[in-house]
């Protein structure tokens, strides 16, 4: 399927008439958002080389680049055989162009050529937050400061795409391979292909295409296909606990006691026995006051109802302030609604799986 030539005169005049030159190398940098030319990123990726892929996933192969001016890039090529297509294409393209915050990664531009179609990135050295938290040698590295960092990043980046931004987004699928790592380890939110635009006045939305990955979707999503702001507040949740635990929420999905992280987070919990949560590797770089609160919150994001969880402005508010925190009633999944049942519910709505696991 080819993007319309309408659709490519679209973008150009949406990223305000950047030159652009077919043959040449002049492609522009900075605010403006260019089409590049296929052979650009060709040179920069040396033919998409194997030596230079990053990782894949739901989108396709991701490789590293570097322009001729000495940028370094990560360029997103659509394979063929995606569970993505077209339209998550353009949906980012649309979404990210308009949307500039450090915690959100930046997109320099895309090209289309014949059946390709490429994203390019900034490059970010460090990868994805999972490529560390998950890995029993890499989490050493997250030490508390900088884990606590990334937990705020995340959340002032959720804050602006709900509320601050001049459109109001819902990422939708927001988990530790779509937070990318800069030098310095802070969080950039990556692959908006799935987000959501509501209007001004909307709160939620229902849909007959439940898109995302299992674990990180909130109940109401999962089986009902209802969208909101409280959509991704869950999926932060998840993260947050993950996050202090250095344990992916399904590491205990045959397990009877906890199906999920989730469910072991809130029998902690309920038996004061939560500092088993936390990650041993942390040692003595943690502040047991910021990560008991950490999950506390975490808790708080993942409840049943969306009505119980916080906004993402009350979750920022909680992490920096003193005061006493609500006490979080029994976490998703975890009685009630359980994962299996979410689980055919989402087949039955067509799921599709987004991992990109890798960068």
């Amino acid at each position: 399927m080819k993007l319309s030539y309408g659709y490519i005169l679209g973008v150009r005049k949406r990223i305000r008439e950047s030159r652009v030159l077919v043959n040449n190398t002049e492609y522009g940098t900075g605010q403006d958002s260019p089409l590049f030319d296929f052979n650009v990123i060709e040179t920069a990726t040396n033919n998409f080389a194997n030596e230079n892929k990053l990782g894949e996933g739901g989108f396709g192969p991701v490789y590293k680049g570097r322009l001729p001016d000495g940028q370094e890039i990560a360029v997103k090529r659509l394979s063929r055989g995606s569970g993505q297509g077209l339209k998550e294409f353009e949906n980012e393209v649309e979404l990210i162009l308009k949307l500039q915050h450090r915690n959100l990664v930046k997109l320099l531009g895309c090209c289309t050529h014949g059946e390709e179609k490429l994203l390019i990135y900034e490059l970010m050295l460090n990868k994805s937050l999972d490529a560390f938290l998950f890995d029993a040698t890499k989490k050493g590295i997250l030490d508390w400061e900088k884990r606590y960092n990334i937990v705020e990043g995340i959340a002032r980046g959720l804050l602006y795409l709900h509320r601050d931004s001049r459109l109001r987004i819902i990422h939708r699928d927001l988990k530790a391979s779509n937070i990318l790592l800069d030098e310095k380890f802070n969080p950039k939110i990556s692959d908006f292909g799935m987000a959501r635009m509501f209007g001004g006045d909307q709160i939620q939305e229902t849909t007959n295409r439940v898109v995302g990955t299992i674990g990180y979707m909130s109940p109401e999503y999962a089986v009902e296909g209802k969208i909101s702001e409280k959509s991704d507040v869950f999926s932060f949740g998840v993260l947050l606990l993950e996050i202090v635990s250095s344990k992916r929420n399904n590491y205990f999905v045959d397990d009877d006691q906890a199906p999920s992280l989730l469910g072991y987070a809130w029998t902690l919990w309920k038996e004061n026995r939560v500092v088993e949560l936390i990650d041993p590797s942390l040692g003595s770089s943690l502040s047991y006051t910021e990560v008991l609160k950490c999950i506390q919150v975490g808790l708080l994001c993942v409840q049943e109802h969306p009505t119980d969880r916080p906004s993402i402005s009350s979750v920022i508010s909680m992490l920096s302030s003193n005061a006493n925190l609500p006490s979080p009633k029994q976490a998703a999944f975890f009685g009630g609604r359980s994962l299996e049942e979410s689980n055919e519910a989402c087949s039955i709505n067509h799921l599709s799986y987004t991992d990109l696991d890798c960068r």
